[in-house]
């Protein structure tokens, strides 16, 4: 399963996968990763609420952004190399 949905979500994995350079990983980096993904996904959650319940509906790209930074730090956390999550982060 978890092959099926790195080839499915590839194009966003070679981004931070990619390169000869080094990294410095550490465990705790991924775990940091998803902890950011949750609060993103806390902040989409609570502005879709209210986009819906005021029906203000232009204030819906924040939402769509909060939303895509945690489904990118998921994505990452959970199906990217080692690499991937230390290039998030910039630890070179």
């Amino acid at each position: 399963m978890k092959n099926a949905l790195r080839a499915l979500f590839s194009p966003l994995l070679n981004l931070f996968e990619g390169g000869p350079d080094e990294y410095i990983y550490k465990p705790s980096h991924r775990t940091i990763l998803l902890v950011v993904g949750v609060l993103f996904a806390g902040l989409g959650g609570f502005g879709l609420y209210m986009v819906v319940t005021t029906a203000q509906y232009g204030a819906s790209l924040p939402v769509i952004v909060f939303l895509l930074a945690a489904a990118v730090c998921w994505i990452v956390g959970f199906l990217g190399t080692d690499k991937a999550v230390a290039r998030i982060w910039k630890s070179r």
